[in-house]
């Protein structure tokens, strides 16, 4: 996740607990290191070699990567005993990600409306007509906010690949994202003493959301510049926002996290967890990404 850095608050405060494999994880930041960089190294390059050689299979990516995503989450919420409910919102997802493609905006907010419509008629028909209601409204609300969450604001990462030099954006956006990441990591690793939010990520600190801003703001001012041919000006502006909305995106997947009392939200990465934890501050940044682009360039 963006910004992982050296513990700050004490083994209680970890939702798994001090006797829990999490706690036994190697590496300052609780995770496996060398299977994380491998792991995050073999991504990064073949994101580049799509970017570089067929942008438009990056739509196929995202499209891949919210499925397994929304499994996750809709898993481990069941698992929780709120029953979302799970093949509209794949389905779903999978139509608002698509809709972008040939529509723009006018298909990915009509695909997102759909996807609502069809969740809460599917609760409905699900706790039976002839029945009283049984957290019907929660069912719904949490519905709904995974629909935003995940498929809505990937989409924005789909509509940016379709602009002009859209491979170019992408690149910019993903590199500025591994940037914060990076330099959140090593700042707080080498530096960090002064807690963020102990209560909801004990591992982050202001040293760490220091060292997020300055190589995200290098990072975007030199591929803006570079990649973009823009002003370097907006470069700056991007990196800031970016590492705002990183942490904060990465903020809000921990205390969800911490709500469900587990670590990750998946496996199926080693050194990561699961794919929505790669993707929780990815997720607002997409958006926030385009939209700089968008007015900006």
């Amino acid at each position: 996740m963006a910004g992982t850095e050296r513990p700050l608050g004490s083994a209680a405060s970890d939702p798994t607990g001090p006797g829990s494999a999490a706690a036994k994880s190697p590496g300052k930041a609780g995770r496996n290191l060398p299977a994380a960089i491998g792991v995050g190294g073999g991504l990064g390059i073949s994101l580049i070699l799509i970017m570089v050689f067929a942008p438009r299979v990056w739509i196929g990516v995202v499209a891949v990567a919210l499925a397994v995503a929304t499994y996750e989450v809709s898993k481990r919420l069941r698992e929780a005993g709120i029953l979302v409910p799970r093949i509209p919102l794949i389905a779903g997802g999978q139509a608002i990600i698509w809709s972008g493609w040939p529509w723009g905006t006018t298909g990915v907010l009509s695909a997102t409306a759909a996807t609502v419509l069809v969740c809460m008629v599917w609760l409905l028909l699900q706790q039976g007509l002839g029945s009283a209601p049984k957290n019907y409204l929660r069912e719904l609300a949490v519905t709904v906010l995974v629909a935003c969450w995940l498929p809505l604001l990937a989409s924005f990462a789909v509509l940016m690949v379709l602009e002009e030099n859209g491979a170019g954006r992408v690149l910019v956006f993903l590199i500025a994202v591994v940037c914060s990441d990076v330099g959140g990591y090593v700042a707080g690793v080498l530096f960090g003493k002064h807690p963020m939010a102990p209560a909801i990520s004990p591992k982050k600190s202001w040293e760490g959301l220091a060292g997020s801003l300055l190589f995200c703001v290098i990072g975007s001012l030199l591929t803006v510049t570079l990649i973009l041919d823009a002003n370097s000006m907006i470069g700056v502006l991007l990196g800031v926002v970016l590492v705002v909305t990183g942490t904060l995106g990465d903020l809000i997947e921990s205390q969800v996290k911490r709500d469900l009392r587990i670590k990750d939200m998946g496996t199926l990465l080693p050194g990561h967890g699961g794919i929505m934890d790669r993707l929780d501050s990815l997720l607002p940044s997409a958006f926030v990404a385009w939209l700089v682009f968008a007015i900006l360039l």
